[in-house]
């Protein structure tokens, strides 16, 4: 009988080591939102699921519920983006994300929306179609939105009608279709500024993956 196992279409949030072998996986999941798992064996030579708990995979988890704790125990990956594991400042970035992504899910909230944003940004980051500054500030901005937490900005508070523009288009266009757009340098700047007041007011939290992100880029 499978009724404690759960079915789950997930990416990975983090993935850290428990004594020898095992791991700690943090997941973030179409339906159950954010949940976390003990994957016993995945860090020995051979593991069916050392793949699995890598950083940023998407895919099918199937977790056993336990009294205290959920155990891995297969996986179905569609997407490593390994191309995000192999760039430093790409990785830097991703790691952001997931951890903004950690700080403001819940377990068995609704957290499909923000699932998708992920996966998109990382489709983005790997692409190198669009500068990763653009994608910082679209996704911060995005996430905000979906977490009812932004407040647009304003031409009277001194923002280009170019600028206010690209943040309508971020709030209202269909997540698949985010990064789907270009702007010059000073429309970018402006985004960007938005977006670093709109996350410090909302989420007032120390993001160490930003500090490594902000030496890294110096």
């Amino acid at each position: 009988m499978n009724e404690d196992l759960l079915d789950l279409t997930a990416m990975v949030l983090e993935s850290s080591p428990v004594g020898e072998y095992d791991r700690r996986v943090v997941l973030l999941t179409r339906e159950r939102g954010r949940i976390s798992c003990f994957a016993p064996g995945a860090r020995r030579q051979g593991s069916s699921i050392m793949a699995a708990c890598l950083p940023f995979c998407f895919g099918n988890y199937k977790l056993r519920q336990g009294r205290s704790s959920n155990r891995l125990v297969e996986a179905n990956i569609r997407t490593f983006f390994n191309k995000l594991r192999e760039d430093m400042e790409a990785t830097c970035y991703a790691s952001y994300f997931a951890e903004v992504l950690k700080y403001i899910t819940r377990e068995n909230n609704d957290e499909a929306a923000l699932l998708l944003l992920a996966y998109q940004s990382f489709k983005a980051l790997e692409s190198e179609r669009i500068p990763r500054r653009l994608i910082r500030a679209v996704f911060e901005i995005r996430t905000l939105v979906i977490e009812g937490e932004f407040l647009p900005p304003l031409e009277a508070d001194g923002f280009s009608p170019a600028a206010i523009q690209a943040v309508d288009h971020i709030a209202r266009s269909q997540i698949r279709t985010l990064y789907t757009f270009a702007v010059n340098e000073s429309v970018l700047l402006e985004l960007e500024h938005i977006a670093s007041v709109s996350m410090g007011r909302s989420l007032n939290h120390k993001f160490e993956s930003l500090d490594i992100l902000k030496v890294l880029l110096q």
